[in-house]
């Protein structure tokens, strides 16, 4: 099923990986994203609807992204055209939002980059995937 040349099948399968990723990635830095985002953990919140919201929010990144790597053209959607693609949107988008919030909510860099490095890991596993897979 396809809809304008997107996979959804590809679409869902680099959702999935991404939100694992961040499972994954979250689980091991979670103490010093905490202190960096001043949660304490009897303050922290692990509600079904943050997941879900979560897994929604990466399903349009897939998505999107499945849209902008297939706009390289035909034979351009590849592996590693789908990593350099999910760089540049990390850094022209994900990392300077990132940025820009925290800086004006008041929080240090500490949180910045592991809010980024999460973000990056997200934007290398959909692009990679899609890449990989094919819009």
């Amino acid at each position: 099923m396809d809809f304008g040349g997107v996979s959804y099948l590809a679409v869902l399968v680099a959702a999935v990986a991404a939100f694992l990723f961040g499972a994954v990635y979250y689980g091991g830095l979670g103490k010093p994203w905490m202190k960096a985002a001043k949660i304490k953990p009897e303050d922290a919140r692990m509600e079904p609807m943050l997941f879900i919201t979560s897994f929604g929010c990466e399903l349009v990144m897939a998505w999107v992204m499945a849209g902008v790597i297939g706009h390289l053209g035909a034979g351009q959607v590849t592996l590693w055209n789908g990593v350099v693609s999910g760089f540049f949107l990390w850094l022209g988008f994900m990392a300077t939002i990132t940025a820009i919030n925290q800086r004006y909510q008041g929080f240090g860099w500490d949180l910045t980059l592991i809010d980024a490095g999460h973000w990056l890991g997200v934007a290398l596993i959909i692009g990679g995937i899609i890449g990989w897979w094919g819009v």
